[in-house]
């Protein structure tokens, strides 16, 4: 398994979105930019994919324990932090594929 892999991972595990993963860095002073980022989520078969060096998945991960348990000075409970997060994306709505269709009655026959 690659860096690339661990962080597309922990990316769709933990419901982050690319703004998201770039505050995290900053939290360590590892500043980025989304298409620097995005290139690590590509197919591995695409021009513009590059590999996810193990400085990048180190500074994520000491980011990762910053956001969500905070410093000494200000710690924070992760649990809460993880549940404001998915109620954020969770609050957003969803598109129905079957808006607008009409509902069928019918029963299953027996």
């Amino acid at each position: 398994m690659t860096n690339n892999d661990i962080f597309k991972k922990l990316r769709v595990a933990l419901a982050l979105k690319d703004d998201d993963i770039v505050e995290i860095l900053k939290l360590v002073d590892f500043k980025i930019s989304k298409s620097e980022l995005s290139a690590f989520f590509r197919n591995e078969d695409h021009p513009n994919y590059k590999n996810c060096g193990d400085q990048i998945l180190r500074n994520f991960l000491n980011g990762m324990v910053l956001y969500l348990r905070g410093t000494k000075e200000n710690p924070k409970n992760p649990g809460e932090v993880l549940l404001k997060q998915k109620k954020a994306t969770t609050s957003m709505p969803l598109s129905n594929k079957n808006a607008g269709k009409p509902v069928s009655n019918r029963t299953k026959k027996s």
